[in-house]
């Protein structure tokens, strides 16, 4: 049986939210609102994200509003934030640049 992710220290936290200031910790959670230029540029993100996910085996919730996709992450087995979440909301901030930048 795998063991149980560490949650992350407090410290490793802010140091990940001063460096990508988009993403804001609410509820336990990382939470983040991409707006992508129309709604089906939204939908392939959010096809992006998916991949990422599934390839990571953890997965975001995810909210679309329109042109508008939130992301929230928390490691659920390990009861908070953990490496897993801020890696994958790094893997999201690196594929929405990408695609913003390809229109």
């Amino acid at each position: 049986m795998a063991s149980k992710p560490t949650l992350l220290a407090p410290e490793a936290l802010q140091s990940f939210l001063s460096q990508h200031t988009e993403w804001k910790h609410e509820g336990g959670m990382i939470r983040r609102t991409f707006e992508a230029p129309t709604f089906l540029a939204g939908i392939a993100f959010v096809e992006q994200v998916a991949q990422a996910a599934e390839k990571a085996d953890h997965h975001p919730d995810i909210d679309i509003r329109w042109r508008k996709v939130t992301l929230a992450l928390v490691t659920h087995d390990a009861g908070g934030l953990t490496a897993r979440d801020t890696a994958l909301a790094t893997e999201a901030d690196r594929l929405f640049t990408e695609a913003t930048r390809a229109r």
